[in-house]
């Protein structure tokens, strides 16, 4: 029965997700509009449950009543039927509601909720533009995402669940007493406007303050997470003290949004407590006054008093509630202002899927300055013929690895068109785009996953035989064959680590190429390919890497002028404009910038000097 529940809401939907609103309501309501109408069952049942609750002190008062005055001997037959009527609510009817209520609420709404939220809002920031994570702290978007769903989930069904209960609760008290006693009544409205009024007061700031702290909690958490991230650079500069200082000044930051937190928590606790003596004397003291004048019975004394003691509790657990409340809307409106950005790369409407049958490339008038005002790239003309092997050489900053960016769409050209066999890449999916690109970079960021997974990252589908051959292409199958990771998994299924970082700067790459082989796309871009890998691997590997290229359309960016001297055409850059094409004969016969800069390597290196002063 239970699973029966579990399984109402998918929290996996396949359509395909949508740019959350930026304002709260809206956003709560992206996330919820596919489960609401279980959340209004559960709204229906709690109504249900606090009514029958109320109508229980109600019998309490009767009961009263009927034993102060009741003939024991004929008891049962005058009251028997009422009698059974409420036993059956007791033992039946709200254990009953409350078996349901609790059944949707857990099975249905807790566990697939939150969830249906991480799955749309992850999706959603997959999409996002390379710029995005550059801006961001991963372990911020992270923790984010995880708070968000939790905090737009807690704060929905607490609006739901919460105050629909208090609200009939509470409606029905007044009317539960008033027809007992009208000045019975009067207490009670008199404490409902001072509580609301102590809410009103309080929970503002404290939500203020719960906004606050849910920042100060991302900001936290995605320091440490950078120390962790990167703890092979904290240790080689021996700076784990710095490290300490970094995150205690974030924690302390944190600190400084529970201390205010808690001040107005004790403010409002005292308040509430006071409160609710005077309620309670005030209901004796009038229920005394009126069962001397004969106005009330004993029964509505009891029931008076019943509901004081259970509203005293109640108001504890509603101001609770609230504030909790409160520091989840933060938490949802803090994880809103970064999960619902706009995406800056998205494909066009209609965007079609991009065939490349010969692969060749265009650059026309392209211009990009990362959103500055000149700089970079100003319209450049390049042209790749189909097949044709072309090196990128330049200084640092001469815009190489900008090219590489925008012919990916990592980001979106501000001027011009790139053309792959005719196809403007700005009206192709950006999936189809990159599926035909192979590519090798220079810092290569491994999967904390097998090295299985990793290579068949290039082709999800491929069998180990064709793993294993593209391991062996990349003259990593050797090392692969020998590694074992904590878990005890060895060769092909062991871990590499987050972001690779059990295995060497060489081995990182091999496994990278290795990837690009078993992908065979028809262009193919090395970002400094072979730059981690020793001299005698890369011999090893070069002739592969040639075989890589056979039939392909090639752009390679390198400073080791050595690894690209054989390709076909060089380009050199400078400044975000092309200064001079050749081969690397006619280029090097010239008096021209690759002439310098292939005079003055050393061991295959532009030279650092150079480099310095020539930015």
């Amino acid at each position: 029965m239970l699973s029966w529940f579990e399984k109402r809401i998918d929290p996996f939907p396949a359509e395909r997700p949508e740019q959350p609103p930026a304002t709260l309501l809206a956003f709560c309501w992206h996330y919820t509009k596919g489960i609401w109408p279980w959340l209004a069952v559960t709204s229906v049942l709690i109504a249900l449950i606090s009514g029958l609750q109320v109508a229980l002190f109600g019998f309490l008062g009767h009961v009263v009543d009927w034993l102060s005055g009741a003939n024991r001997e004929t008891f049962l037959a005058d009251e028997g039927w009422k009698l059974v009527g409420m036993g059956f609510v007791i033992l039946i009817l709200l254990p009953g509601l409350g078996l349901l209520h609790t059944m949707v609420m857990h099975q249905t709404v807790f566990g697939n909720y939150p969830m249906l939220i991480r799955w749309k809002a992850h999706r959603y920031l997959l999409g996002q533009s390379f710029a995005f994570y550059q801006d961001e702290f991963a372990g911020r978007v992270a923790t984010k995402m995880m708070q968000t769903a939790l905090g737009v989930r807690e704060s929905v069904v607490k609006i739901l669940d919460v105050f629909i209960y208090v609200a009939v609760y509470f409606a029905g008290t007044l009317v539960l007493v008033g027809s007992l006693d009208l000045w019975l009544m009067l207490p009670f409205l008199v404490w409902l406007v001072f509580y609301a009024g102590l809410l009103r007061y309080y929970l503002p700031k404290m939500r203020a303050i719960s906004e606050a702290q849910s920042n100060a909690r991302s900001s936290m958490t995605g320091r440490i997470v950078d120390s962790y991230t990167n703890i092979m650079t904290v240790k080689l500069f021996a700076h784990s003290g710095r490290e300490e200082a970094y995150a205690r000044e974030a924690m302390d930051d944190f600190l400084q949004t529970v201390h205010p937190q808690m001040r107005y928590t004790t403010m409002l606790n005292t308040g509430l407590d006071v409160s609710n003596s005077v309620l309670l004397f005030a209901v004796g003291a009038i229920g005394i006054w009126s069962w001397m004048a004969g106005s009330a019975s004993v029964g509505a004394m009891a029931v008076s008093i019943g509901l004081v003691l259970r509203l005293e509790g109640m108001a504890h657990w509603v101001m609770w509630e609230l504030a909790g409340l409160f520091e989840n809307i933060g938490m949802a409106e803090d994880g809103m202002g970064t999960i619902a950005r706009p995406r800056s790369v998205t494909d066009q409407s209609g965007a079609k899927t991009l065939e490349v049958k010969q692969g060749r490339i265009a650059f026309e008038h392209i211009r990009f300055h990362y959103g500055k005002e000149n700089g970079v790239i100003e319209d450049l003309n390049l042209t790749v013929a189909p097949g044709e092997k072309v090196g990128l050489v330049g200084r640092s900053g001469a815009g190489k690895s900008t090219l590489m960016n925008v012919l990916l769409r990592l980001y979106d050209l501000e001027g011009g068109r790139i053309l792959i066999d005719g196809q403007d890449i700005a009206g192709v999916t950006q999936d189809s785009l990159r599926s035909q690109i192979g590519v090798v970079t220079q810092d290569t960021s491994l999967l904390h996953r097998s090295v299985r997974d990793n290579i068949a990252y290039g082709k999800p589908d491929a069998t180990d035989e064709e793993i294993i051959a593209a391991a062996k292409r990349a003259n990593a199958h050797d090392y692969i064959l020998d590694l074992v990771d904590l878990e005890g998994r060895k060769g092909y299924d062991a871990h590499v680590g987050e972001r690779g970082v059990k295995l060497s700067g060489g081995q990182r790459q091999r496994i990278a190429i290795a990837r690009v082989f078993l992908k065979n796309a028809p262009v193919l871009v090395l970002d400094e390919a072979t730059s981690a890998l020793d001299s005698e691997v890369e011999s090893a590997i070069q002739e592969n890497l040639y075989d890589l290229m056979e039939g392909k359309t090639v752009i390679a960016i390198a400073h080791r002028l050595s690894t690209i001297s054989s390709l076909d055409r060089l380009v050199v850059l400078d400044k975000g404009a092309i200064v001079e094409e050749g081969t690397h004969e006619e280029l090097a016969k010239s008096d021209g910038l690759y002439a310098q800069l292939w005079a003055r390597q050393s061991g295959g290196f532009i030279d650092a000097g150079e480099a310095v002063a020539a930015e």
